[in-house]
């Protein structure tokens, strides 16, 4: 399953790393060819709700299987595409696909460990993220720069195949949700801290998304001198390490963690902003965003199946769709800030963001974010 999760984060972030050869294959500038990033957030916004919701009663395992082969289809296509255009429509496609595999991946995990192992087996399961995000991408960054984009995500698709028979082998089967304990979709929205929880991501994940979005002209418009793919590298180790407590402490002490990690967002971007042009201050700030992000997909979707029960699987496509929300209103209003006020603005947007998830996480007591 971590696995699932690396190929989907790959696939989503390689073409960050592949801009300037993508713009020159299709002849477009940077900014068109980074449409390949949009269109594939896109499809996860507008199908990870819909096909939760079709296949709530889809065992599990084949659902799986299907969501990967999907993604071997959809790198594929990508890598032989002859225009920029079929390289859009596949990757609004490869966004469903991740719709559909992100909203089930959590309740699947939870379901196949022992209920006081949950929490420990979802972080396992999320450590693809950090993984993807820290090592897949820069190296599907240089296999493209060395022998050509095209190979990267041929690259991906071959180790999509691997995943798939590993799939096959190794992960046991999850029965669907029983029809008499689905419930329609405004019924889940309302059941007690999932309004909560999906406030908490929105806001946190549009903090993050800001930073990780515009990291190069913040880091060009400080005398740091530190480069942005070096800054990403220190985040991606930073996120293991978050992730590694994360799983740790999960199964007790959910509330201490999301408190902590919502509050070392505030102080990374308080950093960034009292000391911009410290290398050793903006290297502790990456180090703290770093560990307290790396968890965070695993805190959030453990509160969300705490508080979803039967209906985790539809409750994480919406969990999944603010995400993406986040992903894109991260670019948007960091193209305001950055091009009105300027990249410094960014660490004030974060630690304002992260101080209303934190908020939210504390006010959160009785049903989001229990003591226990």
């Amino acid at each position: 399953m971590a696995l699932s999760g690396f190929i989907i984060i790959m696939t989503e972030t390689l073409p960050a790393g592949l801009l300037p050869q993508l713009a020159h294959a299709f002849d477009v500038s940077d900014g068109t060819a980074g449409q390949l990033i949009t269109v594939y957030a896109l499809g996860t916004v507008v199908a990870a709700i819909p096909t939760i919701a079709m296949t709530q009663g889809t065992s599990r395992k084949p659902l799986l299987v299907i969501g990967l082969l999907g993604f071997l289809v959809a790198n594929t296509l990508t890598a032989i595409a002859p225009t920029l255009a079929v390289a859009l429509v596949v990757r609004f496609i490869a966004g469903a696909f991740s719709g559909l595999i992100w909203g089930m991946l959590a309740g699947y995990a939870r379901r196949i460990a022992a209920p006081e192992r949950a929490g420990q087996a979802l972080a396992i399961a999320m450590a693809g993220t950090p993984i993807a995000l820290s090592i897949g991408t820069p190296l599907g960054a240089w296999l493209g720069a060395t022998v050509g984009w095209r190979w990267s995500f041929a690259a991906v698709s071959a180790i999509t195949v691997v995943v798939v028979l590993l799939v096959l082998s190794h992960v046991p089967n999850a029965p669907g949700q029983r029809s008499s304990s689905r419930l329609p979709l405004g019924r889940v929205l309302v059941i007690p801290g999932i309004a909560v929880i999906l406030t908490v991501v929105f806001t946190w994940m549009l903090a993050h998304n800001l930073l990780y979005s515009y990291i190069a002209p913040y880091l060009a418009g400080t005398s740091t001198g530190i480069r942005p793919d070096v800054a990403l590298f220190a985040f991606g180790l930073a996120a293991l390490v978050g992730i590694w407590i994360t799983g740790a402490l999960i199964d007790r002490s959910l509330r201490h963690l999301a408190l902590i990690s919502t509050a070392m967002f505030i102080i990374a971007g308080a950093l960034l902003l009292a000391l911009p042009t410290s290398a050793p201050a903006t290297i502790a700030a990456i180090a703290l965003w770093g560990i307290a992000f790396g968890g965070s997909a695993t805190q959030l979707q453990t509160a969300m199946g705490n508080a979803a029960g039967e209906s985790v699987d539809v409750a994480n496509a919406m969990l999944t769709t603010a995400f993406n929300l986040a992903i894109f209103g991260g670019g948007a209003a960091g193209a305001i800030l950055v091009d009105g006020i300027g990249p410094a603005a960014i660490p004030i947007a974060m630690i304002a963001l992260s101080a209303i998830a934190l908020l939210t996480v504390a006010l959160g007591r009785r049903t989001a974010f229990p003591p226990r």
